[in-house]
């Protein structure tokens, strides 16, 4: 949600006092061995870490049996449902589907919205990555935490502001938008504005300006400039974005749920809706069957784009930035309006409309969620106690694995067949944040139903399915940290003597403790506000607070409506303030999306 989110690898970190020395010392010795870091003779014979490749082994065991427990099987069983009708193999449900003219008005649509929203953000991002990583001004690291913050609202949340916005009784609803494309892509933009900003960003802050100078003094214009030097060196960046934009807007569920109305949907609406109100499995599992062939045709190129970035990143310079100018009038502007006209508006009016009451502006609603209003089994502020319970243990359960993944992936080997294993784990792990939700949902509940994994009434099951949403995040975001360890530290290392669990603990553990933070605030976020799984999962005594949001705004009656406003303020200050946290702890040079 590989997929990375075009993730800038940070330049190599000052080693911890007293490595210098060591690094001196290691800098000229021969490396080799399987697994680099440790390769040396000298190494090997010490018992450093390139002499025991079964360490990382046995470090990707956990995460890849979780993986196929939890993500390979469930998603397998529902392809092969697909093709398997009364227990005979048959093409017939694949035929059927495939043949409806519903399916083929809903792929286009899918994408359709792709495409218009993946253009929209790019075209207003990358000004956006101009500004707030290129130029110098107070309250950049502000503007940037609000940038980043709509990216991990709960999906939910956001479809209920621009719904309060477009209503007919909203400040918009004079424009005729709600239920329409406009307003799903205008959505899938506020998701992921902040994608194009902070991945153009991250390489746009690292490229010479000198480059750029010389053309200038050449005599070239500004739009030259940009055209024929800037925007070339930014190709893998924006080409990296686009790819991972264009796969968050295909796969989207709650937004266009909520937005959608019965005219608009996605593939993976489609799923949500044969299953949970017309029954049919098999249908569902055929559309999941496309859907996993849009998603691993955009997997491969997001792998791809990502890779050149980082190659280009690596090419790149230090971070460098300059003070802000009349000539980025244009930038300030642009980026301004989208912040405060995309981005403020929606969540100022889904505050606004929280307030508002039969009797007038007051705190009725918020009062109300201590209540059953609404037929609800539970109060809202119960389903609350309910979502950040499974939010802390789907976030241990991430943050423990993707430690873990992240730890082997950032091994640099130097031979060809680690290199390849690690590309191909690397890419494995990447899979539940491009593979529908839904689907691992749907997933869970036609195999995790006998022993030894009957999960079907136990609370674990939606924990467990958050963390797979969960784990690519947190992957992506440890990971440039780790891999900005110089190699010559562990080469020094283990030179002197040091054993794998030391070098872990003396060098790997403090650098991995640099983007801890961030890691957990993006699990954590994405737990909390995570619908696609949870809404097949939750059970009705204990269900989540998206889960109870989506209910009472598809209740008739003003009380439910209010009661929904209120809770999504709840669920986004919420949200909003475990980000701010996040960013406030994480990295100041890490920019993990």
């Amino acid at each position: 949600m590989s997929l990375s989110p075009g993730i800038a690898p940070t330049p190599p970190q000052k080693p911890p006092l007293g490595a210098e020395a060591a690094v001196a010392t290691a800098a000229s010795a021969p490396t080799g061995g399987f697994w680099a870091g440790a390769g040396s003779k000298g190494a090997r014979n010490r018992g450093g870490v390139g002499g025991r490749p079964v360490v990382w082994v046995l470090a990707a065991v956990v995460p890849v049996a979780f993986l196929c427990v939890f993500f390979a099987w469930p998603v397998s069983a529902l392809v092969v449902r697909g093709f398997v009708d009364d227990g005979v193999l048959t093409l017939n449900g694949i035929r059927e589907v495939l043949a409806a003219p519903r399916t083929w008005r809903i792929v286009g649509q899918t994408l359709g919205q792709a495409v218009v929203g993946t253009a929209a953000a790019v075209l207003l991002g990358v000004p956006g990555a101009h500004l707030l990583y290129r130029r110098r001004f107070p309250g950049r690291r502000l503007l940037r935490a609000v940038v980043s913050v709509p990216f991990v609202l709960p999906t939910v949340v956001v479809g209920v502001a621009f719904q309060s916005l477009l209503a007919a009784h909203g400040p918009l609803g004079f424009l005729g938008l709600q239920e329409s494309f406009t307003a799903i892509v205008a959505a899938l933009v506020f998701f992921n504005y902040s994608v194009v900003v902070r991945t153009v960003g991250a390489l746009w802050s690292r490229l010479d300006p000198r480059a750029e100078d010389a053309a200038r003094t050449l005599g070239a214009g500004r739009l030259r400039v940009l055209a024929t030097v800037t925007l070339p060196a930014l190709a893998p960046a924006i080409a990296s974005a686009a790819a991972l934009v264009f796969l968050f807007c295909a796969s989207a569920f709650g937004v266009v749920l909520v937005l959608g109305g019965a005219s608009y949907g996605t593939i993976e609406t489609e799923i949500w809706y044969q299953t949970t109100q017309l029954l049919d499995l098999q249908a569902a599992a055929a559309l999941s069957i496309l859907q996993l062939v849009v998603v691993s045709a955009t997997l491969m190129v997001a792998g791809v784009t990502r890779a050149r970035q980082e190659r280009a990143l690596r090419l790149s310079g230090n971070p460098s930035d300059a003070p802000l100018g009349r000539a980025d009038a244009v930038s300030a502007v642009l980026t301004a309006v989208v912040v405060l006209g995309l981005l403020v508006t929606p969540m100022a009016s889904l505050v606004w409309r929280s307030f508002q009451t039969a009797a007038g502006v007051g705190l009725s609603n918020y009062l109300a969620l201590s209540g059953n209003g609404g037929q609800l089994t539970v109060s809202v502020w119960q389903s609350l106690a309910n979502s950040l319970a499974t939010a802390a243990v789907a976030t241990a359960i991430a943050v423990f694995l993707g430690l873990l993944v992240s730890y082997v992936l950032s091994r640099r080997p130097s031979s060809a067949q680690g290199r390849r294993a690690l590309r191909t784990l690397d890419a494995v792990f990447m899979l539940p944040l491009g593979v529908s939700a839904v689907t691992v949902g749907f997933g869970f509940l036609i195999t995790l139903n006998r022993p030894p994994f009957d999960l079907r009434s136990s609370w674990a099951l939606i924990p467990i399915a958050q963390a797979m949403v969960a784990l690519p995040l947190v992957v992506r975001t440890l990971l440039p940290t780790l891999r900005a360890i110089d190699p010559r530290l562990h080469e020094a290392a283990a030179t002197l003597g040091a054993g794998p669990g030391r070098i872990v603990r003396t060098i790997d553990l403090p650098f991995a403790l640099r983007g801890l933070g961030l890691a957990l605030g993006f699990a954590f976020a994405t737990s909390l506000g995570e619908f696609g799984a949870t809404s097949f999962l939750a059970r009705p005594d204990r269900p989540t607070l998206p889960v109870v949001i989506f209910r009472l705004i598809g209740r008739p009656g003003a009380e439910n409506f209010g009661m929904a406003m209120a809770a999504s303020v709840v669920l986004a200050v919420l949200t909003a303030t475990v980000m701010g946290l996040a960013e406030w702890i994480g990295p100041k040079e890490v920019n993990p999306w």
